[in-house]
């Protein structure tokens, strides 16, 4: 198994920084593919985090890399009307010429975020069955034959135009933990994508989803098992881990202690970090999205560097 290791871009980071300039984060995503990254991504948030709109910053990365796979880590499509979406996936789809990810999720109960999907005109409650509906109906635009559809959206005899680049559309990956994700990845998702746990807990969740596959009449080995792992890097262990936590805490509002709790996440020494990706790997992990807590251009180097004493 060749494992895939992916860099999230820092959009969040940036807005709260001040420096909303896309530039730098085009150079960044120049610096991954040139560095041997396969994949970058950037998350997403209308109000509640705010930062760059994922699919349109992803157009523009398209146009500054060719190689590497793109996507959203992760998208809410409860937020969006899905007709809308089926088209900017797949004109994004058509620049990159095939390498669009779409990592998706249903969002954390918490009151701002609660608050984003109300000024969305979106029921919070109603998330879940909205965002595999609007999957569904992208997927059945996406073919690119006169779709009816009657449900939350009507459609009559819509055909979307352009189809994407990869047939049948880019591939869905899963976000989340809770049984109810990963039984939803298993059985209707290419790809399972959450944020943690530890890696003995990331096994015995992997191990649900593939039987949520085959319980669905699906070949377990379709699903793309991945991960999204926050780390710092630094000899300085104690260091690293309080960099992480103050890291956590920026990004979210929250207390890290509550954060850590359910995103993966590693402050120690480059070879520490190895130890602990391997466990990932050597678990059944094959594409690793990594988010640094700082110091993006070190931390890139750094990967490059011990990529070689990484499993598989």
């Amino acid at each position: 198994m060749t494992v895939r290791l992916g860099y999230l871009l820092p959009t969040r980071e940036r807005i709260m920084e001040g420096l909303p300039d896309v530039a730098p984060m085009l150079t960044l995503a120049e610096q991954a593919e040139g560095m041997g990254f396969d994949s970058v991504w950037v998350g997403d948030s209308l109000l509640a985090r705010p930062r760059h709109e994922p699919l349109t910053l992803l157009a523009g990365v398209a146009g500054r890399v060719g190689r590497i796979e793109l996507g959203t880590a992760v998208l809410l499509p409860a937020l969006r009307n899905p007709v809308l979406l089926a088209h900017q996936a797949a004109t994004v789809d058509q620049i990159s010429e095939g390498r669009l990810i779409l990592g998706v999720g249903i969002a954390g109960d918490i009151p701002n975020i609660r608050a984003e999907f109300a000024a969305a005109g979106a029921p919070f409650e109603k998330r879940v069955g909205r965002m595999m509906e609007g999957l569904r109906l992208c997927r059945a635009l996406w073919s690119g034959e006169p779709v009816d559809w009657d449900g939350r959206w009507p459609v009559t005899q819509g055909v979307l135009a352009p189809t994407p680049y990869r047939p049948g559309g880019p591939p869905i990956w899963g976000g989340g933990s809770h049984p109810d994700g990963l039984a939803r990845a298993g059985k209707t998702m290419d790809g399972w994508f959450p944020t943690g746990p530890d890696a003995s807990g990331w096994a015995d969740h992997w191990a649900i989803v593939q039987g949520a596959a085959r319980d669905a009449g699906r070949d377990p080995s379709a699903v793309t098992a991945a991960v999204y792992l926050t780390l710092c890097i630094d000899d300085d262990a104690e260091r690293a881990e309080s960099r992480v936590n103050d890291y956590l805490e920026r990004y979210y509002g929250q207390p890290a202690e509550r954060l850590r709790r359910r995103q993966a996440c590693f402050g120690g020494s480059a070879a520490g970090a190895v130890d602990w990706i391997n466990g990932y790997i050597n678990a059944g992990a094959q594409h690793l999205v990594l988010r640094f807590a700082g110091d993006h251009e070190r931390h890139m180097k750094t990967i490059t560097e011990f990529r070689g004493d990484l499993a598989g």
